[in-house]
């Protein structure tokens, strides 16, 4: 009976661990960096942003984006450029939480 016991437990806790992994949230203000695969569906989200000019930079590139220009942190805390992608020119954001968006702005 213990054996029974202690296996459902163990069923039932790697459950919720598995839960915990699996982010999907529309709040703006979690999680506080977004993972590579995911973006905020709210984002750019407005916050305090740790980002660096060169960060910045970097990130954008890191999604394909090229030419950057006009890079700025915003007073809500965003970073904004002009750039490219696949030969069409767009404006590009970076919020704290790391998520990179087209339009520049929401």
């Amino acid at each position: 009976m213990n054996k029974i016991m202690t296996l459902c437990a163990l069923v039932a806790l790697s459950g919720a661990a598995y839960a915990q992994t699996t982010p999907t949230t529309t709040d703006p203000e979690t999680p506080a960096v977004a993972t590579p695969e995911t973006t905020n569906p709210t984002a750019p989200v407005a916050g305090e942003n740790s980002f660096t000019e060169d960060q910045a930079r970097e990130r954008f590139e890191e999604k394909g984006y090229s030419s950057i220009a006009d890079l700025k942190l915003g007073e809500d805390g965003i970073w904004r450029a002009k750039a490219e992608k696949s030969g069409t020119a767009v404006e590009v954001a970076l919020d704290y939480q790391g998520n990179v968006t087209e339009g520049g702005s929401k």
